[in-house]
């Protein structure tokens, strides 16, 4: 059994190939982008109005205040969408001009339409008067102040969100390049699991809540989880066929849940060792999941991980053992962990890391608080449900106390 560090620095040497593929950016939501993405052009493309008001020329208002007014004239009225040009500039004359409309030359500057007196009268003006000065490029917005030509608007590496699609596609950006996603092919072992739909199930049995978990797990991030069913302890041959045909199969990672402990049961450590993989762990001293256990076969670039049946165990090997694989696969950034305040004590075994289910509050002081919930055993579901993030307690230590600070990260993994 090793240590949990031990088993982080096992898998950043190990590295899926995963493929990119181009996509509509119209598609791309929770797919990695493969390559930075520059802008191919300015944003705003021309000067326009952040208001609605008058364009003018600044220095045609200098010298004028409430004692020395002018009067200018309108010569065009521009909306947001319309063209904005213009045949004969007059001299001391305005434009009216709508919040987004595009800001024609020789003009600079807009004056706030409350700024503005209107003549003969508001319901049929063809002047305004003018009685303060209007300081050069008031409610301009410039071309590419937003964008400039090949700024970076979302780096290799990164989750494309909501806000990208807002910026790729006001930069006119139709297709990216995205990492594909990767398979992963999800298996429960064990003769007392059952379909989650039975409606008579006896004491002995259970229903089937890891493959649904996982299948939900990857729906709503960046991987793709096959559900392979289940395989029965007294009949493996289902998974035999699946490892025989490894040559013709796309999926990255194959994963169990059960039967890896060292029970008689406990059948996956031996046929995989049938299949020439290579084992890189087996035991962590970690809790919940203790048993987990990796292997890999070199030649067809393909990974097993063998994680423990009980939902939580289950739950915690996935979430910090084969999503940073994954992650790191798909040549994003390590995950970034939080820290908070402990609320209540815990107490664990010294050389264990745990991965403790908690809810983290701010309180109404600002400060970050992490209470361990009730009921951390790796068959119960009540308290996974209740959280809303891992607590994170590393070996070398058995006490915690009330203050002292600890590392979190989120249940379901945001970017």
């Amino acid at each position: 059994m090793i240590q949990y560090k031990e088993a982080i620095n096992i898998i950043k040497k190990i590295s899926l190939k995963i493929l990119s593929e181009k996509i509509s950016v119209l598609n791309s939501v929770n797919r990695i982008c493969d390559s930075d993405i520059r802008s191919p052009s300015v944003n705003p493309t021309h000067n326009n109005t952040a208001f609605d008001g008058f364009a003018v020329i600044a220095k045609e208002t200098k010298g004028i205040s409430i004692k020395n007014p002018k009067k200018f004239k309108i010569i065009k009225t521009i909306a947001a969408g319309d063209n904005p040009k213009i045949k004969n500039y007059l001299k001391n004359s305005v434009i009216e001009i709508m919040t987004g409309g595009l800001i024609p030359m020789p003009f600079d500057s807009v004056l706030a339409v409350e700024k503005a007196k209107y003549f003969p009268a508001k319901g049929k003006p063809t002047h305004i008067i003018i009685n303060r000065e209007v300081k050069k490029f008031s409610f301009i917005r410039f071309a590419g102040e937003d964008y400039q030509l090949k700024d970076l608007v979302v780096k290799k590496g990164e989750v494309i969100q909501p806000k990208h699609i807002m910026a790729l596609t006001t930069l006119g950006i139709k297709d990216i390049k995205v990492k594909k996603k990767p398979k992963i092919t999800f298996l429960s072992t064990g003769n007392e699991i059952v379909s989650y739909k039975s409606k008579n199930v006896s004491p002995w049995q259970v229903r089937n809540s890891n493959n649904h978990y996982f299948k939900s797990f990857g729906e709503s991030l960046y991987f793709e989880i096959i559900d392979g069913g289940i395989v029965k302890d007294n009949n493996p041959s289902k998974l035999k066929e699946i490892l025989k045909n490894l040559k013709k199969t796309d999926t990255d990672v194959f994963v169990t849940s059960g039967a890896i402990s060292a029970g008689k049961f406990d059948f996956i450590p031996e046929l995989i060792n049938k299949f020439n993989f290579e084992k890189c762990f087996k035991g962590v001293a970690i809790k919940p999941g203790r048993p987990i256990m990796l292997s890999k076969l070199n030649k067809k670039k393909k990974l097993f991980f063998g994680l423990p049946g009980n939902p939580i165990s289950c739950a915690a090997g996935f979430r910090f053992f084969i999503y940073p694989l994954i992650r790191k696969s798909l040549g994003m950034k390590i995950e970034n962990k939080f820290t908070a305040k402990l609320s209540n004590k815990y107490f664990k075994v010294k050389s264990f890391t745990h991965f403790v289910r908690c809810f983290m509050k701010i309180n109404n002081r600002g400060l970050v608080q992490l209470e361990v919930l009730q009921g951390q055993q790796s068959n119960r579901i009540k308290s996974f449900v209740k959280a809303n993030c891992w607590g994170i307690f590393p070996e070398g230590k058995d006490k915690f106390k009330k203050g002292d600070i600890i590392e979190w990260v989120p249940l379901i993994p945001s970017s």
